[in-house]
């Protein structure tokens, strides 16, 4: 028997809907209907022979196969979308954008825009990875232009301004009486987001553990939405499924974002995109 073959398709939608959020946001985010994005999930999990998305009440939950897939997944499409570019270079006009997982579903749909309001027809490509492999990637010329997390990249890049963070959790989550300490889900060192939710409740004298990390934001959210503990997560649009921002926590500054566009990346391009992202944001 002839092993499974991956859809390039259905993976990428998979990834939205880890990035996004859920089936309607990463729907929207690709320009497909929602049932499209269901089929594709379906046709991977008819692939593997197991589920990989769940649905947890009004939101989405990535099984424990669903999460190595959406690992998996993410080094296909990079490798794909690189290989296409190298090799079809000379296809059209195509611009490769790239972000962190925080915040993607707000970065994305305004990069995008951007990027076609100064040239009309052009098609945009996104890549999401973590911000030290965005600025690989940027100085190998696979994307032309990223915006990531200042600290964990080696690489400064232009500063954009501040992303506003906040505590989540499931409604009515509260925290153990004291002194046991504050439960934590976060991404797995390193993060910068993950230093700073530690680093914060410490100088306020809250003790905290890490009760839960993932890879990736999809397994920190789908922890999270357990109840188990509180996720430190960028706040700006809606929250995701199943989460609320939880106040009872002391405040957390944004944390600086930089920008970075490839060697000879078109400057009007570049700047829209930088603009972008600076609307978005706060100031620093």
């Amino acid at each position: 028997m002839s092993p499974p073959v991956l859809d390039i398709v259905a993976l990428r939608s998979l990834t939205a809907i880890a990035d996004c959020g859920g089936f309607h946001r990463a729907a929207r985010t690709l320009a497909l209907s929602q049932s499209a994005v269901s089929q594709h999930v379906r046709r991977l999990e008819k692939a593997l022979g197991s589920p990989v998305v769940e649905r947890d009440g009004r939101g989405t939950r990535f099984t424990p196969e669903g999460r190595r897939l959406l690992e998996q997944a993410r080094r296909i499409l990079a490798v794909h979308d690189e290989a296409v570019r190298t090799l079809l270079g000379s296809e059209g006009d195509t611009v490769t954008v790239g972000t962190t997982e925080h915040a993607a579903d707000q970065f994305l749909p305004r990069l995008t825009a951007a990027v076609q309001e100064v040239r009309p027809g052009c098609r945009v490509r996104f890549r999401i990875d973590r911000s030290a492999r965005l600025v690989e990637a940027v100085e190998r010329g696979s994307v032309d232009v990223a915006v990531y997390v200042t600290e964990a990249a080696a690489t400064e890049g232009t500063r954009v301004g501040g992303l506003p963070l906040g505590w989540h959790a499931v409604p009515g989550w509260a925290p153990p009486p004291t002194p046991a300490p504050v439960p934590l889900v976060a991404i797995e060192d390193p993060c910068a987001i993950r230093r700073r939710a530690i680093a914060t409740l410490a100088a306020h004298g809250v003790p905290a553990t890490v009760v839960g990390d993932a890879g990736y934001l999809a397994g920190v959210l789908d922890i999270a939405r357990t109840g188990e503990g509180v996720a430190l997560l960028a706040a700006v649009g809606p929250a995701p499924d199943g989460l609320t921002l939880y106040e009872g926590l002391p405040a957390v500054t944004p944390i600086p974002m930089s920008a970075l566009a490839r060697p000879g990346a078109d400057p009007a391009t570049t700047e829209a995109a930088f603009a972008a992202v600076r609307d978005l944001l706060r100031p620093e």
